[in-house]
């Protein structure tokens, strides 16, 4: 394998405003050497290595802390969202609470470079546990005698802290893995790094069972138990870490330099992952779990009753003696699922997601000789993306099961378009982790791409807030005690999810980086790549060629990994 890294003038080693004292072309290097893992190693080993090297010891206690914050963010979510169900909030009154959470990551995601080079991780790191508790700790104060309004309210201030807290310990996640990398360690921390990149998503999806298998016994021991997450990784992150980790040696970047508009290519990825993370939120977030919760709206307001238990699942005995939807704003028609289950489910998700994003390039993009990707990658992938939405909008309408509430068929419908979806959407997430380096690799990533890394966050917010509306106001009145029938709105929300992914196709499509071509296996080539002689300088952004080292597809499989050398490498030009 023939490969050349063609390091930058002026490279300093800096990460998001981070000083570092090796390059990280170093850490690609050794990454290729090392992608292949020993079978005979043993991975616990590797970590307690790690744990025991000096050297070594920021990046598990970093990562450590990381891992079980995930846990608390992922429980978050859905203790909300589910004993604001129980509560009687609507969709849309649920998404409306999740408003600052995303807002503050917009925010915090373009301060936390400038934040974490002048204070340090150490501190940044301390900051968002230390937040992520105050937004646990509010959530205790939320009583049922207040009004909706105040509430509202109240719930998303809480999550406000949370969302702050969710980007500042994610800054230290990402970063010190290229802070702490001695020479001697490379091979095996890129083992590491690829098996804490692996169990990030993964443990989110934990978070979310656990969270909502909790509430069911109670509200406030879901939230104390996520509270001792927390409080078991503060002493470690404390007493372990360097008060000088990650500072800035060098001037540090300014809010001035991190909207940065005249990458042509970056900022179109930016757009696109938006609407790309819309497409998901669309109908993940909000409605499918309250789809979930919904009862079916036949006999509601009708059936006698003399306890729950003789209404259908999802149903309650009222005090006029009739069942009742729990929650009529929520709406009905759904499969009337338990909290447990329905964290399950959506956790198994998270959890199949987490694992296909890390293997994406050996299981998919390699085989098809689609790495490195580039823009006519995406957009294959985007299409693709768009088809289990699609399918679900026709079948929610069209299916007599959905109108007959067949909830074993409804069930496995469920289960095939989650579980495709999760394995698209990861290689989409994937494939966009390689670009935004490759399409910013002459500038620090945290100033070129700013506005990349909130656009996860604005898409997030437009999908969850868009949903709300959707899921809320379309659908049939069944009646005061039944609510609207959440079948048509359910099938809006993955109609909007199925144009938004079209969405980013497109805008992906306007991307000038198209010379590689784009290959569907060896028997397939959709696009034919242009000639040697027209690739091997380039210029990008309107600035000066440069040499583009090339490797052969097949032999690429780095890019995707979050916290490696390919996924946030500075400054430097890649081949992988």
């Amino acid at each position: 394998m023939s490969t050349t890294i063609k390091r930058q003038p002026g490279y300093t080693g800096q990460q998001n405003g981070l000083s570092n004292s090796y390059t990280a072309g170093s850490v690609l290097q050794e990454a290729r050497e090392g992608a292949k893992p020993d079978p005979s190693e043993n991975r616990g080993s590797s970590i307690m290595d790690a744990a025991r090297s000096k050297a070594l010891r920021p990046f598990v206690i970093i990562s450590s802390s990381y891992l079980l914050f995930t846990i608390t963010d992922g429980a978050s979510r859905l203790i909300v969202l589910l004993h604001a169900y129980n509560k009687s909030f609507s969709a849309f009154e649920v998404a409306l609470m999740f408003t600052l959470y995303e807002l503050a990551g917009v925010i915090t995601n373009l301060l936390a470079g400038i934040l974490g080079a002048k204070w340090g991780i150490k501190v940044t790191l301390l900051s968002g546990l230390l937040l992520q508790l105050v937004s646990y700790g509010l959530l205790f104060g939320w009583q049922d005698d207040w009004s909706k309004e105040q509430a509202i309210l109240y719930v998303t201030m809480a999550q406000m802290w949370g969302g702050v807290a969710k980007d500042l310990t994610k800054l230290g996640g990402k970063t010190v893995t290229k802070l702490v990398t001695p020479e001697e360690q490379e091979t095996k921390l890129f083992k590491l790094v690829s098996l804490i990149t692996g169990w990030k998503n993964s443990l989110k999806g934990v978070g979310y069972f656990l969270g909502s298998a909790l509430l069911q016994v109670s509200y406030e021991l879901a939230l104390s138990v996520m509270m001792c997450f927390i409080v078991v990784a503060i002493p470690w992150a404390l007493f372990g870490l360097d008060r000088n980790l990650g500072t800035a040696k060098k001037e540090n970047s300014t809010l001035k330099d991190i909207f940065v508009f005249d990458n042509k290519n970056l900022n179109l990825l930016s757009l696109a992952r938006l609407f790309l993370f819309a497409s998901r939120d669309f109908w993940f977030e909000v409605p499918l779990p309250f789809f979930f919760r919904a009862p079916s709206c036949e006999g509601l307001g009708i059936d006698k009753c003399f306890d729950d238990s003789s209404c259908n699942n999802g149903a309650i005995c009222g005090d006029s003696g009739f069942c009742e939807n729990i929650n009529p704003g929520g709406g009905c028609g759904g499969l009337g699922l338990s909290r447990v289950v329905v964290g399950a489910a959506l956790g198994g998700y998270i959890i199949l997601y987490g694992q296909v994003q890390s293997w994406t390039p050996q299981i998919v993009t390699g085989p098809l000789l689609q790495t490195p990707p580039n823009k006519l990658t995406e957009v294959l992938w985007c299409l693709i993306n768009c088809i289990p939405t699609a399918i679900m909008t026709l079948v929610v309408l069209f299916d007599p099961a959905f109108d007959d509430n067949d909830t074993s068929t409804m069930i496995v419908w469920f289960v095939v378009v989650i579980v495709s979806f999760a394995f698209v959407f990861a290689v989409n997430s994937s494939i966009h982790s390689f670009l935004v380096v490759n399409y910013a690799s002459k500038d620090k990533v945290a100033v070129s791409v700013g506005i990349y890394y909130m656009s996860n966050a604005i898409g997030r917010l437009f999908g969850t807030l868009g949903s709300g509306v959707l899921y809320t106001v379309i659908g049939e009145d069944v009646g005061d005690v039944a609510g609207t029938n959440a079948v048509a709105g359910l099938a809006a929300c993955f109609f909007a999810g199925t144009v938004c992914s079209l969405l980013s196709a497109v805008i992906t499509g306007f991307i000038d980086d198209q010379n590689n071509g784009l290959k569907c296996g060896s028997c397939w080539t959709i696009a034919e790549a242009k000639s040697a002689a027209d690739t091997n300088i380039e210029t990008k952004n309107g600035k000066d060629p440069e040499l583009v080292c090339k490797t052969k597809p097949e032999e690429s499989e780095t890019f995707g990994v979050e916290g490696s050398g390919a996924d946030d490498m500075d400054d430097e030009e890649m081949s992988c």
